[in-house]
């Protein structure tokens, strides 16, 4: 077994750990040993204080439990612990420790938050990729950072950063209050660091930086690889303001009609486009909702089962989706995977800025709302310019949809089944 060693970057995020602060974010680029880290001196933490309880969070409870509960903790476990035996609990989602210290695994939606946050009290908090959650599911879950023991308690945030609108950068660069803009009244418990791919090199598979990484936009590597903070594209259509103010981290209301968006890549190849696939829905006032974004890379009948999935998770009406480059493939594809969903062919016979323009037009009107945070799909939307980067599909999957759903006459043709 290869023995654990610290990287520098990960031995100055322990000391960090060890300082003063009571919030301490880990933010950069992807695989840069953030994650690894934090539930190290998670661990660490609970075995010094037995009987203390940890709670591990994002924004869906699924996300902790498989990415982080049954993939990176018994890695740390294996590496760094490995005469530790824990135990699995899986009827209440937690992690048990020979000193009866438990470890929980949790999500932030509507859905989770009562049953798995509010019930029980926390000597730390981690957040993972926080750039996912709500502040208002942050702010909510603070609340149960309470429980009495000999530590001093702590919440752990990490994240790929978003832009530097979001309640992050505010929080932890800014020092200000994310929701007022006033200067925090305690900046000291307050502390981050960067760290970036390059730091974690050795730990990562060859050619992961160089063509990986190396691979994506500029505006991706710099989030992704070098951990930058985004400033807003000014002549854009989009700016993360805009989308943050009216984001929804409440009840989501009764939808009238939910569509499934999907731009459909030409080829499977790994050098192709992404398929979009975004699912969103509109109330009886005419609000709309961004519920999903699944885009994805994958053969078309791996990316039509994906959009078959979407639909019945949300109970949608219609899968709207583009047949400029592929012809009817989406409909074949479909007509493969599901022959029963109903199917709405649309053709872009205008430019994407003019057939985007409306759909900023309702984000300005505020009444476009996310359910939640989706971080590719808001890149794609505050970075685009026309004319100066290829086709985002997770953009154009958006786009479709709401343009279904407001109305808007896209020059589209119904295909049956």
């Amino acid at each position: 077994m290869k023995r654990f060693e610290k990287t520098p970057a990960q031995q100055r995020a322990i000391e960090l750990l060890q300082s003063p602060a009571r919030h301490i974010l880990l933010f950069g680029g992807s695989r840069s040993g953030k994650t690894f880290i934090l539930i190290y001196a998670l661990l660490v933490r609970a075995l010094k204080a037995p009987g203390s309880r940890h709670a591990i969070l994002r924004f869906h409870g699924n996300g902790a439990r498989y990415a982080v509960g049954f993939d990176t903790l018994p890695k740390v476990v294996r590496l760094a612990f490995p005469d530790l035996r824990i135990e699995y609990i899986k009827s209440d989602n937690f992690f048990r420790l020979p000193n009866a210290s438990e470890i929980w695994l949790g999500g932030l939606d509507a859905d989770e938050r009562a049953d798995r946050i509010l019930g029980r009290e926390f000597a730390t908090i981690y957040f993972n990729e926080c750039s996912e959650i709500p502040y208002s599911g942050i702010t909510t879950a603070l609340t149960r950072l309470a429980q009495n023991t000999t530590l001093r308690n702590r919440a752990y945030y990490d994240c790929n950063p978003a832009g530097k609108s979001h309640w992050s950068y505010k929080l932890f660069v800014e020092k200000i209050e994310p929701e007022n803009r006033l200067p925090l009244k305690h900046p000291e418990n307050y502390a981050c660091m960067l760290m970036n791919p390059a730091d974690n090199q050795a730990n990562l598979p060859p050619g992961y930086i160089e063509e990986t990484l190396g691979s994506l936009s500029r505006r991706q590597q710099q989030r992704f690889m070098e951990g930058i903070w985004l400033d807003d594209i000014n002549s854009g259509l989009w700016n993360y303001a805009m989308i943050d103010r009216n984001r929804l981290s409440g009840a989501l209301p009764e939808l009238q009609r939910i569509v499934i968006g999907v731009d459909p890549a030409v080829t499977a190849s790994s050098a192709s486009d992404q398929t979009g696939i975004v699912a969103a829905g509109r109330d009886e006032h005419n609000r709309f909702y961004v519920l999903a974004d699944h885009t994805m890379h994958g053969t078309p009948l791996q990316w039509a089962n994906a959009v078959r999935d979407l639909f019945y998770r949300f109970n949608a009406d219609r899968v709207v989706g583009e047949v400029n480059q592929g012809g009817d493939l989406i409909a074949m594809a479909l007509h493969n995977a599901a022959p029963e969903l109903p199917f709405k062919a649309v053709r872009a016979l205008r430019g994407k800025y003019l057939r985007a323009e409306p759909i900023a037009a309702l984000y300005e009107a505020n009444r476009v709302h996310h359910v939640g945070i989706f971080p590719e799909l808001e890149d794609q939307m505050c970075s685009y310019q026309p004319g100066s980067q290829k086709s985002p599909d997770r953009l154009d999957a958006l786009v479709w949809a709401l343009t279904e759903l407001s109305g808007g006459n896209a020059n589209s043709r119904l295909i049956l089944a």
